[in-house]
């Protein structure tokens, strides 16, 4: 897979594991439409890469991802402002998430510093998390008078509950790696600096299970949270005649 020369990404690739760096560190990393549009597009060819099982969302710097970039120009009145970051959601920034989300490969986030705002979404969106200790998710929405958006308060409350969630959005704290490890929003905490090594050691080490039953598994945990338990035992059925079926398995 041939990747173009972006400008706001850093692309690193070390056999089947690719780290994905958002490379705006003077602005830590807040989304301008650059890094959005190259992060659409970098997240669809990665997906179609076969060369790549496990994908390391990082951020360079001091922040994984501190949000949206506030200092763009906006349009003049509120009502266009409105419309304008309802079509960057839906068009921009949900394509990319939802490629995370529903990816056949395995996205770990690598979090340094600040996963703030929609940084947070992309967080979540990933199937696992490491975390320097000293780093922070933030919903910073309530303090400007907005709301998460990207997926966050779906992630939120699947993960933690709907009254967490809520007291999480509205107090708008800071929620450290060790709360984070306690609340389930990450699988590691790692001392500061050692992040980008833990999270590559185990990028490596899941990029040697079976990529079909990886995607599997991913498809059916993502059902799971909609459907009863009788559909996903009759899901399970179906996928897993896919998956004993397959070269991966008879190897």
């Amino acid at each position: 897979m041939d990747y173009p020369g972006y400008e706001t990404l850093e692309l690193q690739l070390h056999g089947p594991v690719l780290r994905l760096v958002l490379n705006r560190p003077d602005q830590l990393n807040a989304f301008s439409t650059q890094l959005r549009l190259e992060l659409l597009d970098a997240v669809a060819r990665i997906n179609r890469d076969d060369k790549v099982r496990v994908v390391i969302l990082a951020g360079a710097g001091r922040a994984f991802c501190a949000g949206a970039d506030l200092t763009e120009a906006a349009a003049p009145d509120a009502a266009q402002r409105g419309m304008q970051t309802e079509l960057q959601l839906k068009t921009e920034y949900k394509p990319s998430v939802m490629g995370i989300v529903e990816s056949p490969k395995l996205w770990i986030a690598e979090v340094g510093g600040a996963a703030a705002g929609i940084g947070s979404a992309y967080m979540l969106a990933c199937d696992l998390v490491v975390m320097a200790r000293s780093s922070y998710l933030y919903q910073a929405f309530i303090a400007i008078a907005l709301i998460p958006d990207g997926g966050a308060t779906w992630q939120l409350m699947h993960t933690l509950g709907r009254k967490r969630a809520t007291q999480i959005i509205l107090e708008g704290e800071r929620i450290h790696a060790e709360q984070c490890l306690e609340y389930g929003l990450c699988n590691k905490g790692v001392d500061d600096g050692e992040e980008q090594a833990d999270a590559m050691a185990w990028a490596e080490t899941l990029a040697l299970k079976a990529p079909l039953a990886v995607q599997y598994t991913k498809k059916a945990l993502h059902m799971a949270s909609d459907v009863s338990l009788g559909e996903m035992i009759s899901q399970e059925a179906a996928m897993q005649k896919i998956c004993i079926s397959s070269e991966d398995s008879r190897e």
